[in-house]
């Protein structure tokens, strides 16, 4: 799964095609992400102990990873995301490391 918390995604179909938001939280067992203000339903709640209220809360249920694409923040459009590897060298030793990449843009660290 390529998508992880913090990105900005946007929904490719169903009822909030074109709704772009925030992860808030990636799952990538269930291969599933809960999207800010994306797939919100209302859950009654009961009050559970003295004093507390019960009432309607609205809250984002997980989507499927695949119904959401990554936006690139550099030239904001929905891309793929590739995966290039770079060479780094800390303290005279030479390592690879794999980086996220804009397909469109070739924007690093997207």
């Amino acid at each position: 799964m390529n998508i992880k918390k913090n990105d900005t995604v946007i929904v490719l179909s169903g009822k909030d095609k074109g709704k772009k938001g925030k992860v808030l939280v990636a799952m990538p067992s269930e291969n599933k992400v809960v999207v800010e203000g994306v797939n919100v339903a209302t859950c009654h709640t009961k009050p559970r102990k003295q004093g507390e209220e019960g009432g309607i809360v609205r809250r984002e249920i997980p989507i499927r990873a695949d119904k959401v694409q990554l936006v690139c923040p550099k030239c904001g459009k929905a891309t793929r995301v590739a995966h290039n590897v770079i060479e780094l060298t800390i303290s005279g030793k030479k390592t690879n490391k794999s980086v996220r990449a804009c397909k469109k843009c070739n924007a690093v660290n997207i």
